[in-house]
């Protein structure tokens, strides 16, 4: 059944910003009457933290998010997909689309680009390496590996769309982005590739902040699994929460969780109503919510959240 999701990295409690991009995805999935899953993306086990995945399931719920489950599991982890994604990895190698990389952040930074190459993407350095150097640099440092993305006869890479219920079209250029990072462990873009496609997830709703990766995503769901497979996928990018500096909000900012909330006397039915009227909704349980949802009726603009006004 098609199906929307959340996926969290465990690396501790949830702020209003995560949990206003869960509740919008809720909304979103129970709207256009998909499952909804849960996700930990926990590849990276230096920020993952203890008892986080239980704390965030604990607050999503108690806003009154809801999930499906998939083989009797309410909730999948990333660590435990290790198998599938080397499977990917295997089968974009097998049809060339990968190559081995020897650069660092720093290589990359200071590298000089093809004049027709958009600042910041990948240079290129590796790319066409013979086995003789790829031998050479093996020994001096591991190796990433990266898609290798089409490119046109004048070496630019592809251009791809992707459409959004907010955000309209989004077009970026296709970089050699990386597949499976130089310690073995797989990079994001792929795993989440992988696991969206393998739960049947169809529908992905969040933060603004990550719009740009999703022609990236497209085009890798579609080498792995096919153009239908990628153009089924709904994307919905929404407004992030910021302090009022206009800043990212983050833990940092102080009584943005809902444990320290919590703590200042904010009960859950109250939490969920800030974040429901933030999203111009009336308040109470989410299912009532749902009745007035209307996606083309969502803020546009960030929200602004300012303790003192609590």
């Amino acid at each position: 059944m098609p199906a929307g999701r959340y996926a969290p990295s465990p690396s501790g409690d949830l702020h209003l910003g995560n949990l206003r991009t869960g509740m919008l995805a809720w909304l979103f999935a129970r709207w256009s009457e998909r499952e909804f899953l849960l996700r930990f993306e926990d590849l990276d086990a230096e920020r993952t933290v203890d008892g986080a995945e239980a704390q965030q399931f604990d607050d999503l719920s108690a806003v009154g998010l809801t999930f499906d489950s998939q083989h009797g599991h309410a909730s999948t982890r990333q660590s435990e997909r290790l198998g599938l994604y080397t499977e990917a990895i295997e089968q974009l190698t097998e049809s060339g689309m990968t190559f081995e990389c020897f650069c660092s952040r720093k290589d990359i930074r200071e590298a000089t680009r093809a004049p027709h190459a958009t600042p910041g993407t990948y240079p290129g350095t590796c790319r066409n390496l013979s086995e003789k150097e790829r031998a050479r640099r093996r020994a001096e440092r591991p190796a990433s590996l990266r898609l290798r993305a089409d490119r046109d006869e004048d070496g630019a890479a592809p251009k791809v769309s992707t459409r959004d219920q907010l955000l309209g079209e989004i077009t970026t250029e296709v970089d050699d982005f990386v597949l499976q990072r130089n310690d073995g462990a797989p990079a994001y873009n792929l795993a989440v590739v992988v696991d969206d496609h393998l739960t049947g997830v169809d529908q992905v709703v969040r933060g603004d902040d990550l719009a740009a990766s999703a022609p990236s995503q497209a085009y890798l769901r579609g080498l792995l699994y096919g153009a239908e497979a990628a153009s089924e996928v709904v994307y919905a990018h929404v407004p992030l929460v910021l302090n009022p500096e206009g800043r990212r909000l983050a833990k940092r900012d102080g009584a943005v969780t809902r444990s320290a909330l919590r703590e200042q006397g904010l009960t859950d039915d109250a939490l969920r109503d800030l974040l429901l009227d933030s999203l111009r909704l009336p308040a109470g349980p989410l299912a009532a919510a749902l009745e007035s949802f209307d996606p083309n009726r969502l803020p546009r603009e960030p929200w602004v959240f300012r303790p003192a006004d609590l």
